[in-house]
């Protein structure tokens, strides 16, 4: 498949800048790891990844033949020893780092794991990034969830305090302090430019996640059964999760072209019109999937979680040039196409790679 290039003003990605750049992705098994291996993959990156193995039966890793999009290697981002030797044997030159514990509800569960990986993982990735001379520019992801969340109307802007009411959040909010830490500690002055990424809520096929919301509601249907909303009130600022990978590659991008000017943090989030109830998606997926497809609500009030959250996402707009290109109506017509494909027995590394051209062709 070829890939057309165009202006920076059109965001889509430069296959010229891609093209033979060595790009180590940790979280590659994942499904925004998966996603981003085949984008890059398909701009001519040589890609390494470094993450477990794919934590669900399905997953996209396997349904794209991940193994044959980049070089695959396995461990644990808190095995600073074997993370230290693959930076070393890959000699990467950008480096977007998404490997986490992304899940709220499991954080509850296992602080320590989630504590762990999100922070003691992320220094580990640091400190072997410190250590490598190729390395020149670095995207750490963490998460809308890192600001503290007032639960205002408005949206939460980079400048922001750091926060977080639950174990995952609260991580997310230390990560963007130690990456500012190490920004400006070790690497600034030093040839290698730092930032982080903040985006959140992302839908798209392929994404089996327990607990998140479309997941669930994919195998429900699988299930024939209802799916149950727990806080069927709380808004999110939805988006297709080739989005935010945009927004990672455009960062990335200017980090090795425009240096430390880029060198901060960034909001990657929709327009306000994305920015929906759990109901309003809940209804709206039954609508686009038809029969078979149904909910109920069970409010659980059990465990925190946030039921206001938006991004101001101006900066990167206007220091990237990014924006949103498909609409929430958009972005959940292409999840049940990805799916009823799925089902279908289809080539989904095709079926992907069919929707990353439709998103970089969009206007």
């Amino acid at each position: 498949m070829v890939f057309r290039q165009c202006s920076l003003e059109n965001l889509v990605m430069n296959a010229q800048f891609w093209s033979g750049r060595r790009v180590l992705v940790t979280g590659h098994t994942g499904f925004k790891g998966s996603w981003l291996v085949l984008w890059l993959n398909a701009l001519g990156a040589r890609v390494c990844g470094y993450a477990l193995p794919p934590a669900t039966q399905p997953s996209l890793f396997e349904a794209i033949d991940g193994d044959g999009l980049c070089t695959s290697r396995l461990g644990d981002i808190r095995d600073a020893e074997l993370f230290n030797r693959v930076v070393q044997d890959f000699q990467p030159e950008i480096i977007l780092h998404l490997a986490a514990q992304a899940v709220v509800r499991v954080s509850y569960l296992d602080p320590v794991e989630t504590y762990s990986t999100n922070l003691m993982g992320l220094v580990n990735v640091f400190e072997a990034l410190r250590r490598c001379p190729s390395v020149r520019a670095i995207v750490n992801v963490t998460s809308d969830k890192c600001y503290e969340n007032n639960e205002w109307v408005w949206a939460y802007r980079e400048s922001d305090p750091m926060g977080g009411y639950d174990p995952y959040s609260s991580s997310k909010g230390c990560a963007e302090l130690i990456t500012s830490a190490y920004r400006r500690s070790f690497f600034a002055g030093n040839g290698v430019n730092l930032a982080s990424a903040r985006a959140g809520n992302v839908i798209g096929g392929g994404d089996w996640t327990s607990d998140r919301l479309i997941p669930d509601f994919i195998r429900s249907i699988a299930a024939s059964e209802e799916l149950v909303l727990r806080m069927p009130r709380a808004t999110r600022p939805w988006q297709h999760v080739l989005e935010p990978l945009s927004g990672y590659l455009a960062l990335a991008e200017a980090l090795c072209e425009t240096g430390e000017s880029a060198a901060s943090s960034y909001n990657f989030g929709p327009s306000d019109d994305s920015i929906k109830s759990v109901e309003w998606i809940a209804r709206r997926i039954c609508e686009i999937w038809g029969d078979s497809a149904s909910w109920r609500v069970v409010e659980n009030a059990d465990l925190h979680e946030a039921q206001n959250l938006r991004l101001e996402s101006a900066k990167a707009r206007h220091q990237l040039r990014w924006s949103p290109r498909w609409p929430l109506e958009e972005a959940l017509v292409r999840v049940v196409e990805w799916h009823r494909a799925f089902n279908e027995g289809q080539s989904m590394r095709e079926f992907t790679l069919q929707q990353i051209e439709a998103y970089q062709q969009a206007r």
